[in-house]
């Protein structure tokens, strides 16, 4: 059955304790997103150092790839568990689990069939890199499936826990890769040590993922799962798009000058990917809990983090030279130019991931669904008509113009479906 939410007018004030329970969760989000993004920023650094400019550039191709792959699981797998299974009864939480993990388990093997042998057709310097991303996506969408459950039990800790094993592995398995010295060995090692986390992840939650079940899971959540499927394919997809058609464009090099930049915002990046694991969960419970609040709440976590990355980006336009090459390399030159609009861009968007995560926390899919497709829509247009235009920089521009056009679109959207709600309150948890 599905409870339903409080009256728009019956709005409570959290308890001191009820503060420090979420206080208590947003940290040991920070704590999970900050291992995330040390382990994607040291991956990036070392496969830039280690491949140069035009190698690394293939690298990237793979990884905006896995972005694709990764949100059509999100969106079937779960997008919709951290929506109606957070904070939830631990017998139902424990069902829904099972379920969702190995939804995300059986969109790994199936996708990562298809990579591989679209890889191995290919051949070439991209190929190889595809074929082992092929294998190892079942274990990276598993891994990424254990965070979501966890933050939407309320169990941050063995998510960040999770998170470290995987970084623990990521060591050796990147020194022997180097050794190697060729893309397809770092994606191998990239994706192994995520295959270790994966399998640590089944011994913390004592859960065993039931590919057999995934069926069923799609079933019970289609109102949601397939919107949700065709929004995050959107927003990967237009990455995607926008790689390759910049690599056409402009040439691969300028798809490893772009992830080059990128990396140097890599903390704020990783906690737009994975902001979710934190932030659509604790909207749901202040929906519930608070529901006048969930609009100040998403103001706070987009501003925030909007804030944050301007921060960060004046902090990269003062840093020397010489210590952007020690990090980057060969690739730092053509990364630099492009700090300023892609700083602009990551603002942009975590001001609309705020309003993002309060229409996910509504349910309002049909909403959030025409936001995603026409953020996308400016994105690819922006991207690669700004290549078109002037160049990687020309494109990094664009993007940025394009981001904060979303974000707005995003904003006007929630602004509308709390209104509705606070009219009309809809049902928002699943608990059985």
């Amino acid at each position: 059955m599905r409870p339903m939410a409080a009256e728009g007018g019956t709005t409570s004030r959290p308890s001191g304790s009820a503060r420090r329970a979420l206080v208590g969760r947003l940290s040991w989000g920070l704590a999970d997103q900050a291992a995330s993004s040390v382990s994607n920023f040291v991956v990036g650094i070392y496969v830039a150092r280690s491949l140069g400019v035009t190698a690394f550039g293939v690298f990237s191709l793979a990884w905006v790839t896995y972005g694709v792959v990764l949100n059509v699981s999100r969106g079937l797998a779960t997008d919709p568990l951290v929506v109606r299974f957070s904070g939830v009864a631990d017998t139902s939480w424990r069902g829904a689990v099972a379920r969702s993990t190995g939804t995300a388990l059986g969109v790994g093997a199936a996708l990562g069939a298809a990579c591989l042998v679209a890889g191995l057709g290919l051949g070439g310097r991209v190929g190889p890199a595809f074929a082992a991303l092929g294998v190892m996506l079942p274990g990276l969408l598993l891994q990424d499936a254990w965070r979501f459950s966890f933050f939407a039990a309320g169990a941050g800790r063995k998510a960040f826990v999770n998170d470290v094993v995987w970084g623990v592995a990521l060591v050796p398995a990147m020194v022997a890769a180097a050794r190697v010295g060729s893309v397809a060995a770092f994606v191998l090692a990239w994706g192994a040590s995520a295959t270790v986390a994966a399998g640590y992840g089944c011994v913390q939650s004592g859960i065993r993922p039931r590919t057999a079940l995934a069926r069923g899971w799609l079933r019970e959540q289609r109102d949601l799962g397939y919107r949700y499927l065709v929004e995050n394919v959107s927003l990967s997809g237009a990455s995607q798009l926008r790689a390759y058609g910049l690599g056409a464009i402009v040439g691969i090099g300028a798809v490893g000058a772009v992830r080059g930049a990128e990396l140097l915002l890599g903390p704020f990046l990783a906690v737009l990917m994975g902001l979710s694991l934190v932030t659509v969960p604790e909207a749901a419970r202040v929906l519930r809990q608070a529901p006048r609040q969930l609009g100040g709440f998403c103001l706070l976590l987009g501003g925030g983090q909007a804030a944050g990355a301007l921060l960060w980006g004046s902090a990269l336009l003062l840093m020397p030279g010489r210590f952007g090459e020690l990090v980057l390399g060969g690739v730092w030159h053509s990364a630099s130019e492009l700090i300023v609009p892609i700083t602009l861009g990551v603002a942009g968007a975590g001001l609309g991931t705020g309003a993002a995560a309060g229409l996910r926390a509504l349910g309002a899919a049909r909403r959030s669904l025409r936001c995603q497709l026409f953020a996308s829509a400016c994105y690819v247009g922006g991207g690669l008509g700004g290549a078109a235009a002037a160049g990687t920089v020309g494109s990094a521009w664009g993007v940025a113009a394009a981001t904060v056009s979303g974000s707005a679109v995003w904003w006007l959207q929630l602004r509308s479906a709390l209104r509705e709600h606070h009219r009309t309150p809809i049902p928002e948890v699943r608990t059985s």
